[in-house]
C-alpha cells in the first residue's frame, strides 16, 4: 500500500495539511488535543514513518466511575482493565473513582482532569452540576460517552441497556409468574440516577397497564446500602401482610435475600433484581430470588471504548450503538 498523504491524514483528523506537517515533523505550536487527533489519524492510516517521541502514548481515555465497593462497578472496572490490556500500547485507559455524594467534585474532575485527556467515558449521578460540566465538555468537542446511566440535559452518546424496557420486563415477569395476587413494591438507590428512575417507572407502568391482580404501593429508597435495604423490606413486610412482589432496580440484593430467607413469608415474595453475581446466582438456586436481569457491563465497556476510538479516528468503520441487550436469568438457565 502507498504511504498516506498529508491530505488524507488531514481529512481524517479534520485539520489542515499545514497542521499535519507541523505535528509529524515536530515543529510545535499546535494545541495538544489537535496533536492527538493528527497522531491518531496517522496511526489509523498506518503512516509508516516513526512518529515524534514527544507524541508517543498521548492518547489517554479517562473512565470516571463511582462506588468501587459495589459488585457491579467493580465488574465494570475489571472489564475496562481487560479491554485496555488489548489495545495498542500508545492508548492508555485511566480509571478514576469518585464519590457519588459529591457532584461538585465530579463536575470539577470532568472539567479539570489531572491528565491530558483525549476522551471521557463516565457513569455518574444525574445532578445539575454534572450536567453543566458535561455540556461544556460537549461544546469543546471532546469525545464523551455516558455509560450505564444518562445525565439529563446532555447530548453525548449513551451506552447501556434500555432501562425503561428492563423495568417493564420485570413487571411482565412479576405479572406472569407470581401466582398469588397482592401488593408490590420497588426499591432502588434514590432519585439521583436516571437508570433507576427509568426502571422503576417501567415496572410500575407495566403493572398498571397489564397486571390487574397486583397493586403497586411504593417505591422505596435504600441507597444501595445493605442495612437500609433490609430495613425497608422488613417495614414493607410488616406494613403489607399481602405483599406479593419485590423489584430491586438497584444494588444490595444480598441484604434483601437474607431478609427473605429468614422471614416467615419470605418464600412467598416474588423477587426480581439486577446483575448476575456469585451471590445472586446462589439466591436463584436457593429460591429467595426468582429472576435476575443482567445488563452485561462487559459489553457496555467494549462498546464505549469502540465509540471513543472511532471518534478519535482509530476505527475505520462506524460503530453501531443500539441498546445493549440485557439477559434474563432464572434458576433454570444459570
Amino acid at each position: 500500500m502507498s504511504k498516506p498523504t498529508f491530505l488524507e491524514i488531514a481529512r481524517r483528523a479534520g485539520v489542515g495539511t499545514a497542521t499535519v506537517e507541523r505535528v509529524l515533523n515536530g515543529r510545535g505550536g499546535v494545541r495538544p488535543e489537535t496533536v492527538e487527533k493528527v497522531v491518531a489519524a496517522a496511526r489509523s492510516l498506518d503512516y509508516p514513518r516513526r512518529l515524534p517521541e514527544a507524541h508517543r502514548g498521548v492518547i489517554r481515555i479517562e473512565v470516571i466511575l463511582v462506588r468501587p465497593d459495589s459488585t457491579f462497578f467493580a465488574r465494570l472496572s475489571r472489564a475496562f482493565e481487560r479491554i485496555a490490556a488489548t489495545l495498542d500500547r500508545t492508548i492508555a485507559v485511566h480509571r478514576t473513582f469518585l464519590d457519588e455524594a459529591n457532584p461538585a467534585a465530579i463536575a470539577r474532575r470532568i472539567l479539570e482532569p489531572d491528565l491530558r485527556r483525549a476522551a471521557l467515558i463516565l457513569a455518574a449521578p444525574d445532578h445539575p452540576l454534572v450536567s453543566a460540566a458535561i455540556r461544556k465538555l460537549e461544546g469543546e468537542n471532546i469525545p464523551t460517552v455516558q455509560i450505564v446511566t444518562q445525565i439529563s440535559g446532555t447530548k453525548s452518546t449513551y451506552v447501556g441497556i434500555d432501562n425503561y424496557a428492563a423495568g417493564r420486563m420485570a413487571g411482565l415477569l412479576m405479572a406472569r409468574m407470581q401466582r398469588r395476587p397482592g401488593k408490590v413494591v420497588a426499591i432502588c438507590h434514590s432519585q439521583i440516577y436516571r437508570v433507576h428512575r427509568d426502571r422503576v417507572r417501567g415496572f410500575f407502568d407495566y403493572l398498571i397497564d397489564e397486571g390487574s391482580d397486583f397493586e403497586s404501593v411504593a417505591a422505596l429508597f435504600g441507597f444501595d446500602d445493605g442495612d437500609r435495604n433490609a430495613e425497608q423490606l422488613y417495614e414493607a413486610l410488616k406494613r403489607w401482610p399481602d405483599l406479593a412482589g419485590l423489584y430491586n432496580a438497584g444494588g444490595a440484593n444480598t441484604a434483601l435475600n437474607e431478609v427473605l430467607h429468614r422471614h416467615a413469608r419470605g418464600r412467598e415474595i416474588f423477587f426480581v433484581g439486577h446483575e448476575l453475581t456469585e451471590r445472586s446466582t446462589r439466591a436463584l438456586r436457593e429460591g429467595t430470588m426468582d429472576v435476575v436481569l443482567d445488563q452485561a457491563p462487559e459489553a457496555q465497556a467494549r462498546r464505549a471504548i469502540d465509540l471513543v476510538l472511532a471518534a478519535l479516528n482509530l476505527h475505520d468503520l462506524p460503530v453501531d450503538n443500539p441498546p445493549i441487550r440485557f439477559i434474563t436469568f432464572t434458576a433454570e438457565n444459570l
